[in-house]
């Protein structure tokens, strides 16, 4: 079997990361390969409790709520590609693709790895679920009415241009509604996966 890669992509609090987990599950149990799975957010935070001077001013980036650079972002899953990866495996990106220029590069890793069937994964969900969603996970990075505006700005500015870059891509674009159960959002995007994985 061919690997395939899957790239969740939303605004923060869209649940990509237990959309993520799901479908990992789900291949893990039914695929015949196994999955190499990259959560950009978490390597982010512990880089920047890193000692470094790299770090450090990450972390300054961290702390105003703004984007981190592509270059930083592109580093942090191109890592774990480059040192974790073994052989062939189906890859699961949550968190990826920031920006433009780092979708475009990640469509060159996947094509030198050699991976032609791509899902994005698109759960849309509107400004205001998310920033309802992000007050009520409580999680410290998510703290203050400020913090999250320009969370979700830069989402707006960066990441909307990324997905339709994504989206008019020789790629297989899943757009599911996010503001649905956990289960029905699991339903939604498996009904457009291949049958391999059901």
């Amino acid at each position: 079997m061919n690997p395939y890669a899957f790239i969740f992509i939303g605004r923060s609090g869209c649940g990509k990361g237990t959309q993520a987990g799901l479908l990992k599950s789900l291949i893990e149990k039914n695929g015949s390969l196994p999955v190499f799975y990259i959560e950009t957010g978490e390597k982010f935070r512990t880089f920047i409790k890193s000692n470094g001077y790299v770090s450090s001013l990450s972390n300054e980036v961290y702390k105003n709520n703004d984007r981190q650079p592509d270059f930083l972002g592109t580093f942090m899953w191109s890592d774990m590609l480059i040192n974790d990866l073994k052989g062939s495996s189906h890859l699961i990106l949550d968190g990826v693709a920031r920006s433009i220029n780092e979708a475009n590069i990640l469509e060159t890793a996947l094509f030198f790895l050699g991976i032609k069937d791509i899902y994005i994964i698109h759960l849309k969900v509107g400004r205001e679920w998310s920033e309802k969603h992000l007050k009520a996970r409580g999680r410290f990075d998510d703290e203050g009415e400020e913090a999250i505006r320009k969370r979700l700005n830069w989402f707006d500015k960066d990441v909307m241009p990324a997905i339709d870059f994504l989206k008019n891509s020789n790629n297989h674009f899943v757009e599911v509604n996010g503001e649905q159960s956990i289960e029905k959002v699991h339903s939604d995007i498996c009904s457009a996966l291949p049958a391999v994985f059901l």
